[in-house]
């Protein structure tokens, strides 16, 4: 029992990664079919709209494969601390896009971070729970990830009814 408070407190902060992961995949559909992007963006067609969407996924990859020998090397703290910076810093490359290019940028810079932070927060969550508790700890990744699509998606339909480019 003594462990009870530390282990959630720990696993709830580290899972703030799925979190983000849920969010990060779930903000893009809805945010594809809003006017004020594709005002904004000049109407991307299908394949500029699959590189866009797919640069997430490229960075996770690339973030996963990078993520354990950064991991081994540094430790799992410092590396979900460096997830979280890289993601600070893809998310205000997002947030300040003026061009196809730089919401690309910004979206693949994201998806290393989620990479980093989606291979090593379950290692590390799994390595910092009592055994008995080691199922129960790691699946709140997957259920913050789950949080994260969910809120996305309010976000998306609460947005949906703003005009112009503040709408995503």
């Amino acid at each position: 029992m003594r462990y009870a408070r530390p282990k959630y407190v720990v696993t709830s902060v580290t899972a703030l990664g799925g979190l983000l992961f849920g969010y990060d995949i779930g903000i893009m559909s809805s945010i594809l079919q809003m006017d004020g992007f594709n005002e904004y963006f000049d109407s991307p067609d299908p394949l500029a709209t699959g590189v866009i969407v797919s640069s997430l996924t490229i960075g996770c990859f690339l973030g996963s494969l990078l993520s354990g020998p950064l991991a081994d090397r540094f430790s799992r703290k410092i590396t979900i601390m460096l997830g979280a910076l890289v993601c600070t810093v893809g998310s205000a490359i997002q947030f300040a896009s003026i061009s196809r290019a730089m919401l690309i940028s910004g979206r693949f810079v994201n998806g290393l971070a989620i990479g980093f932070l989606s291979s090593v927060v379950p290692m590390y969550q799994s390595e910092t729970a009592p055994p008995g508790s080691r199922g129960r700890m790691v699946s709140l990744q997957q259920w913050a990830i789950t949080w994260g699509i969910f809120l996305a998606f309010g976000i998306d339909y609460g947005c949906s009814y703003i005009a112009g480019p503040r709408q995503f």
